[in-house]
């Protein structure tokens, strides 16, 4: 299919930039509605339906101007629902490709709802609420309508919030300051990778630093830093002239940024959606590097100019690699409170697992040495491999379960996560749950196939004050100090209560009950979370396991990060995290935001 390769405002010799790409084969309905995906074309802003759209059953059938890339197709609502199908459906194919298995939603239905023309506003946003994605549409600076559909990068980076909550539900959880920059940050790594990976766009991107119609490229314009100017400042500078605000100007800090181990903990860079633009930053970089080795080291010792077609070829190919090597590391994430340090481990440890000979591209050097240099270490200390996750503890009891049930029976990895819940550290007095099983099949670049299956737990406790410092984890001070000052109202009206100074309370409950009061006679209960992946390879063995402790030290930061951010609400039925929303994250980020929730305005 025919989408935009960049954006309707990148044009070359009058024409908007386009790309072919290859999409999932299948028999669309009207609308267009596929096996994964829906498109309604409603305008919320305007209650408006702009109709079902049938699209070209084969590229040959598109128009002349879909190909061309005419003008015209920033006003056909027909081209509006192609670009928007193709981009999502390429997604998820990569998604799958990647982590070997279908994927289904975070919801019950088998379709991804989808809005091109859903509101008008310079936003775009994934809602599990709404079982799907929403994109806004608004007159720009110049006076022109803007569509965020026909943003290749957009439509990308919403898809993949959706791909991520299907795959690690918890992630939107407010948590650690990571956690919730990762989702934004691996969206856009996720949608710049996919820009990058066409050889159209990469041209393009090059061509002016060495005239319209060259076929040759200086080495000079290779080096990392001429790499970093011409192609990422010249993306940022063309991505989102209209809506600069919303994601150019965020793609050109990432770039922009200088490697500073110091920068993580500053608090600009302790804002999610500042910090998210750290780990963009550092992958890019690690690209941009890359990159330029290929190209450098391939050549002849002295060798001045390179093919320009090679020179983009070898960055689409390194760019598909990457891409490729960050969605397989989610299978090897924690489920719950994820760190940078974490991620960069799962992606050196999924990529050695199926392209263990990295001598072409050494991509595991370039990330470990860019994480490095904005002060981020793998969470393992493994030395050999460096970064790669460790082996499982030993011991492990394999003789009460059947292997081939426990690649899709969540029971029956219930049953080995209970025989092995000493080796497997399980706590007494939290709830476990298997949350998922998931066989994958993955082709190594040797030909030979990967069989493991990823199987996801978590581990949650509702704990009070008093039963926090038996466990043995520790709680900040100011809101140890709320629940004790929440407690002593609860027993006081209690008190009253038993004097019928206080009126009944709860409709449809005995007379005088207040669950809260029941709640102060134990203490108000704070929530903690932990978690588990066992990733079993073919023959039913433990290969890795990664976890975090639902009383382990990690909660004392967890829990400060989320009280001095507002993040987590004390009340007198206890508390609860603040429910986390993607669109309110990117209007933050459009308007640059430096404040903290607790600021309240």
């Amino acid at each position: 299919m025919t989408v935009i390769a960049q954006d309707p405002a990148v044009r070359y010799k009058g024409q908007i930039v386009t790309a072919r790409i290859a999409v999932p084969a299948e028999d669309l309905r009207v609308g267009p509605m596929g096996y994964r995906l829906q498109l309604v074309d409603y305008d919320a802003s305007r209650r408006h339906f702009n109709g079902q759209h049938k699209l070209p059953a084969r590229y040959e059938e598109e128009p002349e101007a879909w190909r061309r890339g005419d003008a015209a197709i920033v006003e056909d609502y027909r081209f509006h629902a192609q670009n928007t199908y193709a981009l999502v459906m390429r997604t998820l194919s990569r998604f799958e490709f990647a982590l070997g298995r279908r994927i289904g939603w975070s919801f019950s239905t088998h379709q991804l709802k989808v809005a091109p023309h859903g509101m008008y506003d310079a936003n775009a946003f994934y809602s599990p609420e709404h079982e799907g994605l929403v994109f806004g549409y608004f007159t720009g600076a110049s006076g022109t309508p803007v569509y965020t559909c026909l943003s290749h990068d957009i439509v990308v980076h919403e898809t993949t919030h959706a791909l991520i909550d299907a795959l690690r539900p918890r992630y939107m959880d407010p948590s650690t300051p990571d956690q919730a920059a990762f989702h934004e940050g691996l969206a856009d790594v996720v949608a710049l990778l996919s820009v990058f990976s066409q050889p159209e766009v990469v041209v393009h991107l090059l061509r002016p630093r060495t005239g319209k119609e060259a076929i040759l490229i200086n080495r000079k314009d290779v080096l990392p830093a001429a790499l970093r100017q011409s192609a990422l400042f010249g993306l940022a500078d063309q991505m989102g002239s209209e809506i600069e605000s919303m994601r150019g100007s965020a793609l050109r800090r990432s770039a922009s940024i200088d490697p500073d181990p110091a920068l993580k903990d500053t608090p600009e860079f302790l804002e999610s959606h500042r910090r998210g633009e750290l780990f963009v930053a550092a992958i890019i970089g690690g690209f941009i590097d890359a990159w330029s080795d290929r190209i450098l080291s391939s050549g002849t010792p002295n060798q001045r100019h390179f093919p320009l077609a090679r020179v983009a070829e070898e960055g689409a190919n390194i760019a598909d690699a990457l891409v490729t090597m960050w969605i397989r590391a989610l299978d090897y994430m924690p489920p719950v409170h994820l760190q940078f340090g974490d991620a960069l481990s799962a992606a050196l440890t999924a990529d050695l697992e199926v392209r263990p000979d990295d001598s072409r591209y050494q991509l595991r050097a370039h990330m470990l040495a860019r994480f490095a240099a904005f002060g981020f270490a793998p969470a393992s200390r493994r030395k050999d491999p460096v970064g790669i996750w460790d082996a499982p503890p030993t011991g492990l009891r394999y003789d009460r379960v059947r292997f081939e049930s426990m690649k899709s029976d969540k029971d029956e990895v219930f049953r080995f996560i209970w025989d092995n819940r000493t080796a497997l550290e399980l706590r007494d007095g939290a709830y476990t749950e298997v949350l998922s099983v998931r066989p994958t099949v993955r082709v190594g670049i040797d030909g030979f196939v990967v069989r493991e299956t990823v199987a996801e737990y978590y581990q949650v406790a509702r704990l009070t004050p008093q039963e926090l410092t038996d466990v043995g984890v520790k709680a900040p001070a100011a809101y140890l100090r709320r629940l004790a000052e929440l407690e002593r109202e609860a027993r006081e009206k209690r008190e009253a209560a038993a004097k019928g100074k206080a009126p009944p309370s709860n409709d449809g409950a005995p007379d005088g009950y207040d669950a809260a009061l029941d709640e102060a006679d134990e203490g108000i209960v704070t929530p903690l979370y932990g978690g588990g992946i066992l990733i079993f390879n073919e023959y039913g063995q433990v290969k890795y396991w990664v976890h975090n402790d639902v009383f382990g030290s990690g909660q004392f930061p967890r829990l400060r990060y989320l009280w001095d951010e507002g993040l987590i609400l004390a009340g007198r039925d206890g508390t609860r995290l603040r429910a986390s929303r993607l669109s309110t994250l990117h209007r933050l980020r459009a308007i640059g935001a430096r404040r903290a929730f607790a600021e309240g305005w």
